[in-house]
């Protein structure tokens, strides 16, 4: 199974981008999938989730830091999630790595993630 990101760059603060992890070896339409960072010196947190397809408790998550200002989203029949960032702040600048959960869970802790892409880098500048 591999999760590849992609999508990050350097951007001035305000500006937009998106993120894409597209996940191979395996269809995760039906698994909990999320967007995590690590900003320099920092933990790795969590961003954003969104559930897997099919299950009664279906739905979108984020951090607070985050909320209303990114967007996370999946495509099942390419197997790709896709994270849409706006209103970017130089705070926002992290590696970002995407994850993919065995089933449909709801938590935003880092353990409870069995898959990881390799990271891709955002730099916010101001």
């Amino acid at each position: 199974v591999q999760l590849q990101a992609s999508g990050g760059g350097l951007v001035q603060a305000g500006g937009s981008l998106r993120l894409s992890c597209a996940a191979s070896g395996r269809r995760f339409a039906r698994d909990t999938m999320g967007w995590f960072r690590r900003a320099p010196g920092k933990e790795r947190e969590f961003a954003a989730r969104v559930t897997g397809t099919g299950w009664s408790a279906v739905g979108t998550y984020y951090a607070d830091s985050v909320k209303d200002r990114f967007t996370i989203s999946r495509d099942n029949a390419k197997n790709t999630v896709y994270l849409q960032m706006a209103s970017l702040k130089p705070e926002d600048t992290a590696v970002y790595y995407c994850a993919a959960a065995l089933g449909n869970i709801v938590s935003s802790r880092v353990d409870q993630y069995v898959y990881w892409g390799q990271g891709t880098l955002v730099t916010v500048s101001s």
